[in-house]
């Protein structure tokens, strides 16, 4: 079908079909070494995994968030995230694991990290971000956390889209943060915990 005169070329340009395939074979890649793990330790480390594309709508209005050209380089090149995972794990230990493993992948090379789980972000926002490099040179960006960041980083999602209540803006950005404090400290002890129920 011929597009309308009024319709916007994809920002993807092209390589929305190559983009859809490394997506693909992300997702197999991550489901064999969830298979892999639960077959040597008994565990799958992986509580949930969600990969997606990012949208032509979200893609354009982080363009002009950043002050970047609406174009392919800007979205595939300079942003980084239009093919993203979230990896949720259940104990922090598999979080450095599956980022381990994943560093290992043949044909992904890993080229910025940040462990926002060590150094948590100011408003309290804990998780490990991977950017790697695919093959045919599309970046993939990994979020890895477990399943106690992943709830305060949902909350916390929907909380910050809702009128700010007057007054009360420092309140609100204090009680996340000890929230986030609070989850952070469970993490450790259910780790422990899971640590001394193995060994």
């Amino acid at each position: 079908m011929e597009q309308t005169a009024n319709h916007k070329e994809s920002i993807y340009g092209s390589r929305l079909p190559e983009m859809e395939a490394v997506l693909a074979d992300i997702q197999r890649r991550i489901e064999d070494l969830r298979a892999k793990m639960l077959h040597e330790t008994g565990m799958d480390p992986v509580e949930h995994c969600l990969g997606r594309i990012k949208s032509e709508e979200s893609m354009r209005e982080k363009c002009r968030r950043q002050g970047l050209p609406e174009t392919e380089e800007s979205a595939l090149v300079t942003i980084r995230d239009a093919i993203g995972f979230r990896i949720v794990c259940a104990f922090l230990s598999d979080v450095y694991r599956i980022r381990d493993h994943l560093a290992r992948e043949s044909g992904l090379t890993v080229v910025s990290e940040k462990d926002y789980i060590r150094s948590a972000k100011p408003n309290g926002y804990r998780s490990l971000h991977l950017i790697t490099q695919a093959p045919g040179g599309l970046f993939v960006e990994f979020q890895l956390r477990t399943i106690s960041m992943d709830t305060w980083a949902a909350l916390e999602h929907h909380l910050k889209y809702k009128k700010t209540v007057s007054g009360n803006t420092e309140l609100i950005v204090a009680e996340l943060k000890r929230c986030a404090e609070e989850l952070a400290s469970t993490d450790v002890s259910m780790q422990t915990l899971r640590d001394m129920i193995l060994t």
